[in-house]
């Protein structure tokens, strides 16, 4: 263990000397207030350290010392329904110890050690195991079931084990490795935070995450194990999105870092998540959730820390055979964090000032996405999808974090300022937005086997009209024919019917794959039938009917109602249009 003195301190950077024995990222305890740090920087005996709490006050000469092991995440039973900050201490034991405001330099551990859980093997005394091998089940809520497995490294035969009530630190089962040595397993596993979890394949992510938000599902959809960027200017909709994605997606855990954002909307997540209701199991959505909160008045080279100890929590989960959606809201804040770290250490600027190592940084985090087999004998599927938020200033996304987040990222969910003040939401732009993966095959065995075929059909129509606009704009609405002005009428009705979503409508907020193709179907038969007695009719009088008003309510309808909403309003299509054609020709 090494142990030195406080030569220097700049803001969140301190700098120790007498360091020699220290290691690169080893959390070192900063002063007699005992600060939470870690080296980042090591020259001869000076070590730079980033500290990861409130540093006013301190002064050369104080105490610093290493703890000769990095900074790492507790992982175990306990973690679920859980409020972490930045470094992995938990929230509400830190208020209960020293009040509503957050003390420098206080101990406490991650995960509860005195509280007793019901331990059940699924192994046996003799049985050999290795690394990932799960050797018995905790139910951690009413939802989750905790795998405990076989630490990574760790191999043998199980000496013994036992059924009954342990904490997290007690002895579960005993290991007798090859050397004959014995290894005592415990509900607790800790893991170095800046290293991604060890699986034995990463598989082809071929199966959509879906999300129950029509623009996303249609139009760009993530893949499970995808990873996918929403840049946005400030009120465009990026957090709500995020908040709607990590209550509706298809996926067993959700992990949600608040990076730096405002206090106010991570309080949203607390007061709105043990109340709503999971459609999939009917108990509250914090069940299966894990926040970690390091929100703007927070440290700021905590917000590092924050991102690495949320994807560690969420490959955990993974390992175990889950689907885990991680939320990172948002990775401009924390590569802000990586900008005053950098600056402070005097590095070589690369543009806007950002270190020059960003791009490496954002790839080093979200490849650690993805869809795996992982260790163990008989190893288990899991996947881990990372939706990253970038705020880029005035929305401009030509600024190096959204560039760099570009060119890692599969899918990108551009928000639109001017849609967000027309209350379009959610404000994705579908002519800037797009998702690499190709998921159509999945959709067109799952769902229906015109799914492919309405996408690229709505999606030409949304383009044409862009098109369209442009001339209206130049020479009025007078110069288009009237096939054209159908096709604006058709765009305008997928746009406030369709894409068009109320995050905050009982009915509306979620909409399921059976009823976003009705939905579809419905407007593009409408277009259809119109387009094919155009000749008879005027495009006035088919904007005029009663059908078109029962078709943007259409999304409103319950679930159980929809297949019988959907023949009655195709009926009065077609008949409504039949109807005008007699007039007309009357």
């Amino acid at each position: 263990m090494s142990k030195g003195t406080i030569k220097k301190v700049a803001g969140p950077l301190v700098i120790a000397e007498g360091m020699r024995d220290a290691n690169m990222f080893d959390v070192v305890r900063v002063s007699k207030q005992r600060l939470i740090g870690e080296i980042i920087e090591i020259h001869g005996d000076q070590a730079s350290i980033q500290v990861y709490e409130e540093t006013s006050g301190l002064g050369p000469g104080e105490p610093v010392e290493s703890t000769g092991a990095p900074l790492s995440v507790e992982l175990g039973p306990g973690l679920i329904g859980g409020i972490f900050d930045g470094i992995g201490r938990p929230l509400v034991d830190i208020m209960e110890a020293s009040g509503t405001n957050l003390v420098r330099g206080v101990e406490i551990p991650s995960l509860n050690r005195e509280k007793k859980w019901k331990f059940v093997p699924c192994v046996s005394v003799g049985d050999e195991v290795e690394a990932g091998d799960v050797i018995g089940t905790v139910a951690e809520t009413k939802v989750v079931v905790q795998k405990i497995m076989v630490p990574y490294g760790v191999k043998g035969k199980i000496k013994s084990i036992n059924k009954g009530e342990y904490t997290i630190l007690e002895t579960v089962a005993v290991l007798e490795k090859e050397d004959k040595t014995e290894e005592n397993l415990t509900l607790l596993q800790r893991w170095p935070v800046r290293r991604g979890r060890p699986y034995k394949q990463k598989l082809s992510p071929d199966e959509p995450l879906i999300t129950g938000q029509r623009v996303i599902d249609t139009l760009f959809p993530i893949a499970k194990g995808g990873v996918a960027a929403i840049p946005g200017p400030f009120g465009s909709g990026k957090t709500v999105v995020q908040h709607q994605l990590a209550k509706w997606a298809d996926a067993d855990i959700v992990v949600y870092i608040g990076c730096g954002e405002r206090g106010n909307e991570m309080t949203d997540v607390l007061n709105e998540f043990p109340e709503l209701k999971d459609p999939k199991t009917g108990e509250s959505l914090m069940e299966r959730t894990v926040l970690i909160a390091n929100t703007s008045d927070m440290p700021v080279a905590a917000r590092e820390a924050s991102i690495y100890v949320g994807i560690s929590i969420a490959e955990y989960f993974r390992d175990m055979g889950y689907s885990v959606a991680l939320m990172a809201d948002s990775t401009s804040r924390w590569a802000e964090a990586l900008r005053e770290m950098s600056g402070r250490l005097e590095e070589m600027p690369g543009e806007e000032g950002y270190p020059a190592y960003l791009g490496s940084r954002l790839a080093q985090f979200y490849e650690r996405a993805g869809r795996v087999i992982s260790l163990g004998k008989e190893g288990r599927e899991g996947t881990l999808s990372a939706i990253g938020a970038v705020s880029p200033p005035g929305g401009d996304i030509s600024e190096p974090v959204s560039q760099a987040t570009l060119r890692i990222v599969k899918v990108f969910w551009g928000l639109d300022s001017n849609l967000a003040y027309s209350r379009h939401f959610p404000a994705i732009n579908w002519l800037t937005s797009y998702s690499l993966y190709d998921l159509g095959k999945w959709f067109n065995s799952n769902v229906n086997n015109k799914w492919t075929e309405y996408k690229a059909k709505i999606m030409k129509l949304l383009n044409d009209e862009a098109e369209l606009d442009e001339i209206v704009k130049l020479v009025g609405m007078d110069a288009l024919s009237a096939a054209d002005r159908l096709k604006l009428e058709g765009a305008r009705s997928i746009r406030e019917d369709y894409l068009h979503q109320i995050a905050f409508h009982e009915v509306d907020t979620y909409t399921s794959l059976d009823k976003q193709y009705l939905m579809l179907d419905l407007i593009l038969k409408f277009y259809d039938v119109s387009l094919e007695n155009l000749s008879n009719i005027k495009v006035d009088d088919l904007v005029k009917l009663p059908v078109r008003e029962r078709i943007g309510r259409f999304k409103y309808v319950s679930n159980d109602k929809i297949n019988k909403e959907h023949e009655e309003i195709l009926t009065q299509i077609n008949r409504e249009i039949q109807e005008l054609v007699q007039k007309e020709g009357a």
